[in-house]
């Protein structure tokens, strides 16, 4: 990689980790399970030096969420750019996103991210935050080298589905029983959760670009209670699908989890807050 070309992939990746670490945490399990930029922490840390990194200086062009659904990453990343685009597949999601959003710099279309409906070679960077598993790894990895710019990135980031939570001299006993259950629930979405476990493997090989790389063990705790807990599994893709397939099944299995959970502790457990541990990981690459 030329030196330019280096210097502007570094400012790029600068702004855009700048722009995930800097949004407040949210412990509502359903907006971080749709959001997971709200919680992502930045894995270079001397990005934070700056604090006013994003205002300093004239923004980058283009950036367009990939996968946007409600918008939130797709605001996050505004500071940062003279536009934002999210895109999505779902009409309902991008209601939501353009009700909640102010920015005047944002705006929000219907279509498959292997479908960018944008010009050849003219994007700044692509992000697409826990909803790349949906795509289709080699057309999109096509269409993202058909629009961004030479010297333009893409960060893809997701949960790696390593969950660890942490209380007194309980936490092997909990975080055995959130696996088990876990195990349980990864039957009912397959590819999608195999893809997120084998940290985007296929398309990260995808990727047409030499300068690319898989960032993993990026770590963030939360302090959740029992009953939050239990909201993030009702959140997430597969415990919907469990609870289309068997609506009885699902909810005994979520009540079983919670009773397991409070008999571990062994003790009133309605106010106690454990330490839930999310590891994420990112895919950084930079076109020619």
């Amino acid at each position: 990689m030329g030196q330019m070309t280096a210097n502007r992939w570094q400012g790029k990746r600068r702004q855009y980790m700048f722009a995930l670490s800097s949004t407040n945490r949210q412990h509502e399990w359903e907006t971080l399970v749709a959001d997971a930029a709200d919680s992502f922490s930045s894995p270079f840390p001397h990005f934070h030096c700056r604090k006013n990194a994003g205002q300093k200086g004239k923004p980058f062009e283009l950036a367009v969420d990939a996968g946007c659904g409600t918008g939130r990453s797709t605001r996050t990343l505004a500071p940062y750019f003279q536009k934002v685009i999210g895109i999505d597949v779902s009409e309902s999601q991008l209601s939501v996103a353009r009700k909640c959003t102010s920015n005047e710099n944002i705006s929000y279309q219907i279509s498959p991210a292997e479908e960018l409906p944008l010009e050849d070679a003219s994007v700044d960077l692509i992000n697409a935050g826990l909803a790349a598993h949906w795509f289709n790894p080699e057309k999109f990895g096509q269409e993202a080298a058909r629009v961004l710019k030479h010297g333009g990135c893409l960060a893809l980031h997701s949960f790696s589905l390593v969950f660890e939570i942490e209380y007194k001299d309980k936490s092997e006993e909990l975080t055995a029983a959130f696996s088990e259950a876990w195990k349980i629930l990864f039957e009912f979405n397959k590819k999608v959760d195999g893809e997120m476990k084998a940290m985007y493997q296929e398309l990260f090989s995808a990727i047409p670009f030499k300068d690319k790389q898989r960032i993993n063990g990026i770590r963030e705790v939360f302090f959740l209670t029992v009953s939050e807990i239990m909201s993030f599994l009702q959140a997430i893709c597969s415990y919907k699908k469990f609870l289309e397939q068997d609506k009885d099944k699902a909810t005994a299995f979520l009540q079983g989890l919670e009773k397991r959970f409070l008999d571990i502790l062994g003790e009133p457990a309605s106010d106690v807050r454990l330490g839930f541990h999310v590891y994420y990981f990112c895919l950084l690459a930079s076109k020619p």
